[in-house]
């Protein structure tokens, strides 16, 4: 999924663009020194229940076709993917914050958290920016979002990336379970305790929760962000991760289930999909454990699993070169087939 609202708070927002920024298509002036790469435009695209930000790197109808990344939580923000706009030099580049969390209209209504909607939203947003096919890449909880598009706009979509991959809450419990015990035994007891009925104080959960993530979710060699990257963070971030959203749909910690997701499984889809035009990519200390992963590439004929060493959940961020490049290749190799095609 996304990492809890302790950690998710580092991306919630120092300032908002002006909104005479955020017209429809506006087209903002380079400031490189303000952000990791400054949008070709901005948008307000009307959805159901509001409008989402998106920001778009490159101009739709020229280079090969565009690439939407989507975000986790649910309740995040896009914020993670931006050291991915180099991408832009290949393709257009489209980022986006889902309905009630970053820069997107928050209108709190629980009646729009529904997967159905999410995907509905993706829909939507290529309509409007006239996107004929893209590629949608998704992580943790954009994961199912991804797969969910490509399984019901297949005509549209170049290829799905399942990266950090969430399908299935039994699969994605039973994992971190398995997780948990690999944990120092005083840890793992300290989570369990922690998840009971009577749990101890913050000063027990807080560590152990901490120690789950570094393992699995924003390991100790992770490089410090870039002066880009968190003024990146103070321009774009919104009003940040949307926890409302969060407890609502999963609960309120990683560990357990209790939300609208508690019986959540999208993997009879990966049948209906093309397996030749799916990746899953995963860190080698993924809370989305490998043999889960692997699991979910067999049922997908033809796909293919990259695994980024030494990365946790939050790969991207760990490290950034190594995720770019398997994008890349993959997305190139996807074209250079439809090409061929055609």
């Amino acid at each position: 999924m996304t990492t809890a609202p302790l950690r998710a708070a580092l991306l919630a927002a120092l300032a908002l663009l002006p909104a005479a920024a955020l017209a429809q298509g506006a087209a903002l002036p380079a400031d490189p020194a303000a952000d990791w790469s400054a949008p070709t435009s901005e948008h307000r695209i009307a959805v159901e229940g509001g409008q989402v930000w998106v920001r778009v790197n490159g101009t739709i109808d020229e280079g090969a076709p565009p690439a939407i990344f989507i975000h986790g939580g649910p309740g995040g923000t896009h914020i993670g993917f931006g050291g991915l706009l180099s991408l832009a030099d290949q393709r257009p580049v489209i980022l986006y914050d889902q309905l009630d969390s970053g820069m997107s209209d928050r209108p709190e209504n629980p009646a729009n958290w529904r997967p159905e909607r999410f995907v509905a939203e993706l829909e939507a947003i290529r309509q409007a920016l006239g996107v004929e096919r893209w590629h949608v890449v998704g992580h943790s909880w954009g994961s199912a979002l991804a797969l969910e598009y490509a399984a019901a706009y297949p005509q549209h979509t170049a290829s799905a990336v399942l990266s950090g991959t969430f399908l299935s809450t039994a699969h994605w419990i039973t994992g971190t379970n398995l997780l948990i015990r690999d944990l120092p035994d005083d840890v793992a007891a300290a989570i369990r305790a922690c998840e009971g009925p009577t749990p101890p104080g913050p000063e027990v959960c807080k560590p152990a929760t901490d120690a789950f993530y570094s393992a699995y979710n924003g390991r100790p060699d992770r490089p410090a962000p870039s002066p880009e990257a968190v003024a990146y963070r103070a321009r774009y971030g919104g009003k940040g991760f949307n926890a409302a959203v969060y407890n609502a749909m999963w609960g309120p910690t990683e560990f357990r289930a209790s939300g609208s997701l508690a019986n959540y499984d999208a993997s009879p889809l990966l049948s209906r999909v093309d397996g030749k035009r799916v990746l899953f990519v995963i860190g080698q200390y993924d809370e989305a454990r490998i043999d889960t992963v692997q699991d979910f590439a067999a049922l997908t004929p033809g796909a293919e699993l990259a695994v980024v060493p030494g990365g946790s959940h939050a790969f991207i961020s760990e490290r950034p070169t190594i995720a770019e490049a398997i994008y890349r290749d993959w997305m190139t190799r996807i074209d250079a087939r439809m090409s061929s095609a055609e």
